[in-house]
């Protein structure tokens, strides 16, 4: 299973239920890595989405406790257990957890590969993603060519957890 995050340089992911920023190389490499696959997302997630509605081309898979909970074109679970019980239907491989936060934090330890998109800027936020580089299940397998969005600079890393 694959998850992919976009961090600050203090491992930040969001403010207020928004991403800290939208780079377009980063959304057309989300787009690109997950059109066809499996998303897993927390219901917060789901309803930053424009107009709240799934992302198209893709199974959604959302997450949530709301057991009234019910979303066109989705497919509700109720538990991280559940989740992976639906997972079973798919193949790992095309399998990618997008947030937020605790969906992350739940689903990192079935996690086998994580594309980073660090982006070297600190900024003020309120959720963070678990720091990678400190973990030591975690190793840096690939890193692209440091790329720039008008002052901003980032790179897409991706770590793969040691067996």
């Amino acid at each position: 299973m694959n998850l992919i995050v976009a961090v600050d340089k203090n491992w930040a992911i969001g403010k207020e239920n928004k991403l800290l920023v939208s780079i377009p190389q980063d959304m057309k490499f989300f787009r690109e890595t997950t059109m066809g696959k499996v998303v897993v997302m927390g219901r917060k997630t789901l309803e930053s989405f424009p107009g709240g509605q799934p992302l198209k081309k893709r199974t959604n898979i959302v997450i949530t406790r709301d057991k009234n909970y019910s979303v066109k074109d989705a497919i509700v679970v109720h538990s991280v257990e559940e989740a992976l019980e639906e997972l079973k239907n798919y193949n790992s491989e095309d399998v990618y957890v997008i947030g937020g936060d605790s969906i992350y934090r739940q689903m990192l330890p079935y996690c086998d590969i994580a594309h980073v998109t660090k982006i070297d800027h600190a900024y003020e936020a309120d959720t963070y993603f678990p720091n990678l580089d400190e973990n030591e299940e975690w190793l840096v397998t690939g890193v692209s060519d440091e790329q720039t969005y008008f002052n901003l600079e980032y790179e897409f890393v991706r770590y793969e957890r040691v067996q």
